[in-house]
């Protein structure tokens, strides 16, 4: 579309509007089941809830570590009949979920995952490499707060309604039904927009498909600052996932009933990421929009430390933890997938894409998650929600603000190497 190309403002609108539009409709394939607590109900001795989110993360975790590859290979041609594929995969599977017999239905929500993992990338792949890929990326950001707490809201309602109240087992694919027509208009949009011209590559690079020969001499050269970054992301990822999963059960527990709640404060999550990763695009200069993104993280994991001690003072109530603690949370997940990893690539030149890596750390994010996961539903570990939501907060604000400085000095230090001897060249 040649208003696309020749208006940046148009760009930007209708790619953000794509992006969130794309990820949010996602989230109403993945996340309506977790608004439902199918309490009273056991499979294998264990609570149903436990079992079905352990499923699906297992299955969206595969999805990560298949990523790896396909996301990295991805080519332009493929992006289109991928992403309908995996999100009608995905609705298929709900449509199981709604059918099969109590035993077999956490199949079903395995089979969900499997697709839906990838769908992040090849929305990504749409919008890396750009100028302004930090501000239009930040759409799948928002779109994936932002929709989280509306698809919980519209799944309790469904459930609770005056006019009919869905039965939870269909509920999810009812949600995935409401979602469906917003997610072809987004898939629409994606489709039109212009490839990255001659000033983008010029600033960002050129964005190509990293095979696996191309994959493995990346992660040699930069290994120790890699792994420190996939380690942080490791701490977002496991805090993020079990907030996601167990918001309900915890603030129902500290009586918080509305589901307004839940939209309520994914928006103003969403509004303050929003304006602090779209900072970003203020910085040319790719080293300086790099040490930006390092120092959002160090904020955010110094909020969710604060407001765990603020808490503990009764100073703030349950609530607002629940939504500072996710704020801090989203200042560091949020610009780690549209930002960090995109000036990464820039700044060092790299000819390759920004899935292989974001790949990468999902899927070790997503081990993670699973883990702690397991450990609940096998009696490991026996501490209440509440508790472990706490020790979350304390663990990844302290864990991630070292590894924040790790990154910081071997990235600026690789950097200052690096300029240092092509300049003498």
């Amino acid at each position: 579309m040649n208003l696309l190309k020749k208006h940046p403002l148009a760009f930007v609108l209708w790619s953000f509007t794509a992006a969130f539009m794309a990820y949010a409709s996602m989230y109403a394939f993945r996340k309506p089941f977790n608004a439902a607590t199918y309490e009273g109900q056991y499979l294998w001795g264990l609570p149903l809830k436990g079992v079905l989110v352990m499923s699906q993360i297992i299955g969206y975790m595969l999805s990560k570590f298949i990523g790896i590859k396909v996301i990295a290979e991805l080519t332009k041609g493929k992006r289109i009949p991928l992403i309908l594929g995996l999100i009608g995969l995905a609705h298929v599977a709900l449509l199981g979920f709604a059918v099969v017999p109590l035993p077999f239905k956490f199949l079903l929500l395995f089979l969900n995952g499997i697709p839906l993992g990838m769908v992040w990338g090849v929305i990504f792949s749409f919008l890396e490499g750009r100028r302004l890929t930090e501000l239009i990326a930040t759409g799948i950001a928002v779109g994936a707060i932002v929709s989280s707490g509306i698809v919980k809201s519209i799944a309790r309602y469904l459930l609770h309604n005056p006019v009919y109240e869905v039965p939870q087992f269909w509920m999810p694919f009812a949600v995935g039904l409401l979602f469906l027509p917003l997610l072809l208009l987004s898939v629409w949009m994606l489709s039109k927009i212009p490839p990255p011209d001659s000033s983008d590559i010029l600033q960002k690079t050129q964005r190509r498909p990293l095979m696996r020969k191309e994959r493995r001499k990346l992660l040699l050269r930069f290994l120790p600052g890699i792994a420190g970054l996939v380690f942080l992301y490791v701490a977002l990822t496991i805090f993020r996932d079990y907030r996601d999963n167990y918001a309900v059960e915890i603030l129902e527990s500290h009586r918080y009933f509305a589901a307004s709640l839940f939209a309520n404060m994914e928006l103003v999550i969403a509004g303050v990421v929003l304006l602090t990763s779209s900072l970003t695009i203020l910085f040319k200069n790719n080293k300086m929009g790099f040490n930006f993104c390092l120092t959002l993280f160090a904020l955010g994991f110094l909020l969710m430390l604060v407001s765990l001690g603020l808490f503990h003072a009764h100073w703030i109530s349950a609530y607002t933890l629940m939504l500072l603690s996710g704020l801090g949370m989203a200042m560091g997940y949020v610009p780690f997938q549209i930002v960090v990893l995109e000036r990464f690539i820039a700044l060092f030149r790299i000819q390759g894409n920004v899935g292989f890596l974001m790949y990468l750390a999902d899927s070790l994010g997503y081990l993670g998650s699973v883990a702690l996961i397991l450990s609940e539903g096998t009696g490991v570990l026996t501490a209440s929600h509440d508790q472990v939501f706490e020790s979350l907060i304390l663990v990844c604000g302290l864990g991630g603000l070292a590894l924040t400085l790790f990154s910081y000095v071997y990235f600026n230090k690789t950097y200052r190497t690096n300029y240092e001897a092509l300049s003498s060249q």
